[in-house]
């Protein structure tokens, strides 16, 4: 049994199925983390909202809230997921890393989402990268990958 989480299935299009439920974790841990962070800061917040502080707290709300349909439907929501990985990633590379090249990321308020950021990783190794370039680059629907 153990043995076939290792294993391409046509369950999941020839996708390792290891790779499916660490991608399923993550999306319960993003629905059930920041989904209730950000509802919780949009439903409890009072007064005027800055635009930009607004629109990004909505758009944390809508994106952890559809990684919910994930856990469930995890390759249909890829696009999700790769969302996360763009974003994040993003951020990495134009705020945390010029902090860091300068000495100034220690310590400073950005050390912490740097780590929380950081954490992408583990989803982006185990994405089924040869699948998201089949299915959403090149419109293969339903395209078997194998390894």
């Amino acid at each position: 049994m153990l043995t076939s989480l290792f294993k391409p299935s046509h369950k999941y299009y020839g996708i390792i199925p290891i790779k499916v439920y660490v991608l399923k974790l993550f999306f319960a841990l993003m629905f059930f983390m920041a989904g209730k962070d950000a509802w919780t800061k949009i439903i409890q917040h009072e007064g005027t909202w800055q635009p930009e502080v607004a629109v990004a707290w909505c758009a944390i709300a809508a994106y952890t809230t559809l990684s919910g349909i994930g856990i469930f439907h995890t390759l249909r929501m890829l696009p999700i997921m790769l969302f996360m990985f763009f974003y994040k990633g993003l951020w990495l590379i134009i705020v945390a890393y010029p902090l860091w090249t300068d000495n100034q990321l220690a310590g400073s308020v950005y050390e912490e989402w740097t780590f929380t950021f950081l954490i992408l990783i583990i989803p982006f190794l185990f994405a089924p990268w040869g699948y998201i370039f089949n299915h959403f680059i090149l419109g293969k629907s339903n395209s078997y990958y194998n390894p």
